[in-house]
């Protein structure tokens, strides 16, 4: 399964609604209890621009993305040529508002074995083959 941006900017803001659920995943994931955690890498990119509309100073951006590359059990997949094509695609046949949806959605459906996005975000919730897991009922399950 694939966890999405609005999970690890929760878990690195100092306040966020989502944070007590990112909280327990990360700490799901360290502890194995999730298998492999996948993100895609434009997960970083989209971080950078949350983190620059929120005034963050580009010391603590840099120290956001050293925790979270530093989580066991989370594995960051690149990008691909693929992927692009398939982002760009998801992104003018199901009208979705932001590219980073549309490389989140790619990497699921190519590279994520379970095609699998764990996201408050209801815009997968269209794409066939995704399958979404709200966050906050995947935390108190375990």
């Amino acid at each position: 399964m694939m966890v999405e941006t609005d999970i690890l900017y929760a878990y690195v803001k100092k306040s966020d609604w989502l944070k007590p659920a990112a909280i327990k995943l990360v700490q799901m994931a360290v502890e194995g209890k999730l298998g492999v955690l996948y993100a895609s890498r434009e997960a970083l990119h989209e971080l950078y621009y949350l983190s620059v509309e929120e005034g963050v100073p580009p010391e603590e951006y840099l120290a956001r993305v050293a925790a979270l590359t530093s989580i066991r059990n989370l594995v960051f997949l690149p990008t691909t040529p693929e992927i692009d094509l398939l982002a760009f695609t998801l992104l003018s046949q199901y009208k979705l508002g932001s590219i980073f949806d549309a490389y989140h959605a790619a990497t699921a459906l190519s590279q994520v074995p379970d095609h699998t996005i764990v996201s408050t975000d209801h815009v997968y919730d269209m794409i066939p083959g995704i399958k979404r897991i709200d966050p906050r009922s995947l935390a108190a399950s375990k």
